[in-house]
């Protein structure tokens, strides 16, 4: 047993895995941080796959039947990629089943490149959620402004979403709203809405590092004392925000009708910064009915020697409201923060995804001096 793991999962937070590759599945090392470093779930991206496709070997067959069917980049990548999302949704199927639904999800995101184009969004949504086929998908749809009437559209549809790359309260607000509107779109149309999940993911150390950047520019004294305050101040005001919306009639009226809460899931929560400590954005967003989903290397510093507490944001909101002030006191512009880190994620899952397909390009169509993989 675990013991710091144990203690985060017993505080009300899940722990998935933010990690996916065939490697692991042919290892059986996803099974294995299930069965004893309870992980139940995993969070991927382009990223991601983009660097467990390029740096491992184990796609060579599949690539093989690939090129001899001469499918193109863009049909080879969602076949490499649905393939190991598909595998994992079967890995953690028990967990699924035992939580009845509320874990043993798996994450795929929707092409980045249609991010700003809600029908392409929709209907790339639609694909995924067909091609995977299990229960237990969550497909991920970027919170910028123009997706969220996709996200809307496929929660009326009945299809799973995980909402990422969420940076800033105002867009949460948003993401909840639409998260409201397609769960009373699914009711409307009759659907079973216990059936319907969904994660609405805030990314953390990313706000740090940004916020961080712009107060050593500053470089005060009191620039300096506010290191590190921003991104775990922002993510339990989101929490806030998140108690509220679960107490209003209207969620009241969906729940009655079998709806799931929209749990808060904190991504990107890693410590890019060596001078902070390795396990602060998990210990520092403990509470109850949320996700945490952490790199390998996170998972293995809270099971060493993370210090976990009952509760880590109830009784924070005034304090983490006025961190936010102080910021912006020194000037600081917190909507400038979060839309140069929204544009930065979504432009970095779409290079990812890029540079994935022109890998696969060249190993689908190989010129003379390449050979094959």
């Amino acid at each position: 047993m675990t013991d710091s793991l144990a203690r985060l999962r017993a505080a009300g937070v899940s722990i998935w895995l933010d990690d996916l590759s065939r490697d692991r599945l042919i290892s059986g090392s996803l099974a294995v941080l299930a069965r004893d470093k309870h992980v139940s779930g995993v969070t991927t991206n382009p990223t991601i796959f983009a660097r467990s496709i390029i740096d491992s070997n184990v796609y060579t067959g599949q690539l093989r039947d690939l090129r001899v069917r001469q499918a193109a980049p863009d049909q080879a990548l969602r076949e490499l990629t649905t393939s190991d999302v598909r595998c994992a949704c079967d890995v953690l199927r028990t967990v699924y089943d035992a939580t009845e639904g509320v874990d043993g999800r798996v994450s795929i995101e929707v092409d980045p490149r249609f991010a700003y184009d809600p029908e392409r969004t929709v209907a790339e949504a639609r694909t995924l959620w067909w091609l995977v086929d299990r229960p237990n998908l969550f497909v991920k749809i970027p919170a910028v402004e123009q997706g969220l009437p996709a996200i809307s559209g496929c929660l009326a549809e009945g299809i799973s979403i995980n909402v990422t790359l969420i940076f800033s309260l105002a867009r949460y607000a948003d993401v909840i709203e639409a998260f409201l509107t397609g769960l009373e779109g699914a009711r409307a149309a009759g659907r079973d809405l216990s059936g319907i999940a969904s994660v609405a993911s805030f990314f953390v150390s990313r706000v740090d590092t940004e916020v961080d950047r712009r107060l050593d520019k500053i470089g005060t004294g009191r620039a300096a004392a506010l290191r590190g305050q921003a991104a775990i101040a922002n993510a339990r005001l989101a929490y806030q925000r998140y108690e509220e919306s679960v107490s209003t009639d209207r969620w009241k009226s969906l729940a009655a009708a079998g709806a799931r809460p929209q749990r808060p899931l904190w991504a990107s929560t890693s410590v890019k910064d060596p001078a902070y400590e390795d396990t602060r954005y998990v210990t520092g967003l403990v509470a109850p009915d949320v996700v945490n989903t952490m790199p390998e290397a996170t998972l293995n510093a809270v099971a060493d020697h993370g210090r976990i507490p009952d509760d880590s944001i109830h009784g924070t909101y005034n304090q983490s409201r006025d961190a936010l002030g102080e910021l912006a006191a020194l000037g600081i512009d917190y909507h400038d923060v979060v839309q140069v880190l929204e544009d930065q994620g979504v432009d970095a899952f779409k290079a990812s995804w890029d540079q994935l397909g022109q890998r696969l390009a060249t190993a689908l169509h190989p010129g003379p001096a390449t050979g094959t993989r």
